[in-house]
């Protein structure tokens, strides 16, 4: 499946007009239509700031490379 994306902004909510698509005429597409997500740098900083006060927890501090390594291969196992 060829994906084809085309950012625009909406000039009329009733009609939305797609130019110059690399598909042919008679040629069967999907189309979805996506709002774009304005505050995406905002949540990138929340989830770092997550992740930092998450590795500063004490309780992971005594967590080996080992411990880490067969917790995830017990979860690719299913177990």
């Amino acid at each position: 499946m060829q994906t084809y994306r085309r950012r625009l902004v909406i000039e009329d909510p009733k009609r939305v007009v797609l130019t110059d698509l690399p598909f042919q005429a008679g040629q069967s597409v999907e189309v979805l239509v996506l709002e774009e997500e304005v505050d995406r740098d905002r949540r990138v900083e929340d989830l770092k700031r997550l992740l930092k006060d998450t590795q500063a927890l004490s309780q992971l501090k005594s967590i080996t490379e080992e411990e880490i390594a067969a917790e995830i291969a017990a979860y690719r196992e299913g177990r």
